[in-house]
C-alpha cells in the first residue's frame, strides 16, 4: 500500500515495558523493549526515553511485533545530553539567574548572580564556575541555582526520537531492539574436593555487569556463549582497553540450549539489573563428579649433553562433562577455582585456572598448580649427528621422585624435534604416542621411590 501524504503531526512519548537482554561475551548486549504506540495516520513524532547511554544508534530496529501496522521511519535521532546543573548553567553564561542561599544563622533568601563561567566542559574535566554577585567574582555557586523553564527541547535521560509516517491509525505494541556496549557476563566455577580422593563438588556462577547507564527492572535475561564475530572499531578498542550424589537441580535457575553455532543460557526468573550493578546467579550445581588427579612432568626444551634440568611436576584435574558424571551441560568459558578440605573440613584454596567453552560429553583437563612433593629431573646423556646421511640421535634420562606418603603415577611427557622422521630406538619402558611430535611414559611410584626413564630417539631427513 502506498503511504498517504502527510495528514497529521502528532507528538507521542512512549515508555518501555517488559525489557529483555541478551548479553554476549564480547562486552555488549541486545536490548529489546516493548513500546505501546498510538499511531495516527500521517506523520508521528515518537520519543523513547530509556535507551542506554552506550547504544549503537545505527543498530536500532523499530518494528510492529504483530506485523500488521505499516509505517515508515522517516528520521531517527539519538540524544545523550541529559539535563544537569552544570549543563543548564552553560545555557545562561553571560546572563543573570536567581540563587537560593541557605545560611544557618539567617533566613533563606534569593540573590541574583551573573554566570560568567558555568564550569561545564562537554566530555572534559570539571572547571570551577565563576559567578558575579554584587560586582564581585567568586569561584563557587552562591546558592542553589533556580532556572527558568526551558521548554521541551531538553532530555532527562538518553532518548531515541523517530519521525514515523503511518498508513493508518491504531494502537500497536512495537518493539525496539538495539546493540549496546556496557554489558558483560562471565562464568566462574568453584570446585571443592576432599583432601584425598577423586571426586569433586561443582558450583557454577554467572556474573553479569551493567555499566550501560540504564537500569533494567524485571528484565528477561539471556546469556550468549560463543565467539560471535564483530567488526571492531577504534571506539571498541579504546573501550575494551579501559574496561551429585545428586544431579543438577531439576528447577535450575538457568536453562541452556544450542542456538545457531552458539549456546544460549536463559535465566528462569526475571531479574533487575541496575546501572553500575554486578549480579550473580547460580547456574549449575553437582556433587560426586569424578575428577582424576593427574601428575605430569614435561621435558622443558633441550639442554647441553650432561646438563641436568630440574623441573616441576604439574598437577591437573581431569573430568568428563557428561550426564553419567553428574554434569552434561554445555559449560561456558570461565575461571575455575579449586578448594580442598583439610581434616577438620575447612576449605583451603589450592589453585585456579581457565576453561574454554566446553560442549557436553567433552573432557576437561585443568592445571591447578605444581606438586610440592613430586620432583622431576631431565638430562640429555648423548647426542650424535651424521650430516652426510642426514641422521641424528639423542639420548635422554628422566628421573622422577615421589616424596608423598601415598602411591602416585607420573606421566613423563617428551617432545621430538620438529621436522624429519623420528623413531625411538631404545627405551626403558613402553611409550604412548600422543601426536606427531609428543610421546608419553607412565611411571608408577611408591612412597619415597625414585625411577629413571631412558630413551634414544633417531631422526632422519631423507
Amino acid at each position: 500500500m502506498k503511504l498517504p501524504v502527510i495528514l497529521l503531526l502528532a507528538a507521542t512519548s512512549v515508555f518501555a515495558a517488559d525489557p529483555a537482554l541478551t548479553i554476549y561475551n564480547g562486552g555488549y548486549a541486545v536490548v529489546r523493549e516493548t513500546l505501546p504506540i498510538d499511531l495516527k495516520a500521517g506523520v508521528n513524532l515518537v520519543s523513547f526515553a530509556g535507551v542506554t547511554a552506550q547504544v549503537e544508534a545505527d543498530s536500532v530496529i523499530l518494528r510492529d511485533i504483530a506485523g500488521k501496522a505499516e509505517f515508515q521511519i522517516l528520521e531517527q535521532s539519538y540524544r545523550n545530553d541529559p539535563v544537569s546543573q552544570s549543563m543548564l548553567l552553560s545555557l545562561f553564561e553571560g546572563k543573570s539567574i536567581e540563587f537560593s542561599r541557605h545560611e544557618s544563622t539567617k533566613p533563606d533568601r534569593v540573590i541574583l548572580g551573573k554566570v560568567v563561567r558555568s564550569g561545564f566542559v562537554p566530555g572534559g574535566s570539571f572547571v570551577e564556575p565563576i559567578i558575579e554577585v554584587d560586582g564581585k567574582l567568586q569561584f563557587s555557586l552562591p546558592g542553589n541555582p533556580i532556572f527558568p523553564s526551558l521548554g521541551n527541547d531538553n532530555v532527562l535521560k538518553p532518548t531515541l526520537n523517530w519521525k514515523l509516517n503511518s498508513a493508518s491509525s491504531g494502537k500497536i505494541a512495537a518493539e525496539v531492539a538495539y546493540l549496546s556496549h556496557g554489558f558483560t557476563w562471565e562464568a566462574s566455577y568453584n570446585l571443592v574436593a576432599p583432601e584425598k580422593g577423586d571426586f569433586l563438588d561443582v558450583v557454577g556462577w554467572v556474573t553479569m555487569n551493567n555499566n550501560s547507564g540504564t537500569t533494567f527492572s524485571d528484565a528477561k535475561i539471556k546469556l550468549m556463549a560463543g565467539d560471535v564475530n564483530r567488526v571492531e572499531t577504534q571506539r571498541d578498542f579504546v573501550r575494551m582497553k579501559g574496561e551429585r550424589a545428586q544431579a543438577m537441580l531439576a528447577a535450575s535457575p538457568v536453562t541452556e540450549k544450542s542456538f545457531d553455532e552458539f549456546h544460549l543460557y536463559t535465566l528462569a526468573n526475571p531479574a533487575t539489573l541496575r546501572d553500575k550493578e554486578t549480579k550473580q546467579v547460580e547456574f549449575v550445581r553437582a556433587t560426586g563428579v569424578k575428577a582424576e588427579r593427574i601428575y605430569v612432568f614435561e621435558g622443558a626444551g633441550y639442554y647441553p649433553r650432561g646438563v641436568s634440568a630440574p623441573g616441576k611436576v604439574q598437577v591437573y584435574r581431569e573430568f568428563k562433562n557428561s550426564e553419567a558424571n553428574r554434569l552434561g551441560m554445555a559449560l561456558p568459558k570461565g575461571k575455575v577455582r579449586f578448594y580442598s578440605q583439610d581434616g577438620d573440613r575447612q576449605l583451603e584454596f589450592v589453585g585456579e585456572n581457565q576453561i574454554d567453552h566446553t560442549p557436553k560429553d567433552e573432557t576437561i583437563r585443568v592445571l591447578t598448580g605444581n606438586s610440592f612433593d613430586l620432583v622431576g629431573e631431565h638430562r640429555m646423556t648423548n647426542s650424535t649427528q651424521d650430516g652426510s646421511n642426514a641422521v641424528a640421535t639423542q639420548s635422554f634420562e628422566i628421573k622422577v621422585r615421589n616424596r608423598k606418603k601415598e602411591s602416585v603415577e607420573i606421566r613423563v611427557v617428551e617432545h621430538a624435534m620438529n621436522g624429519g622422521n623420528w623413531t625411538l630406538t631404545a627405551q626403558s619402558q613402553p611409550h604412548e604416542k600422543k601426536d606427531a611430535s609428543t610421546f608419553e611414559f607412565r611411571v608408577p611410584l611408591q612412597p619415597d621411590e625414585e625411577k629413571t626413564v631412558t630413551y634414544t630417539v633417531r631422526y632422519t631427513w631423507k
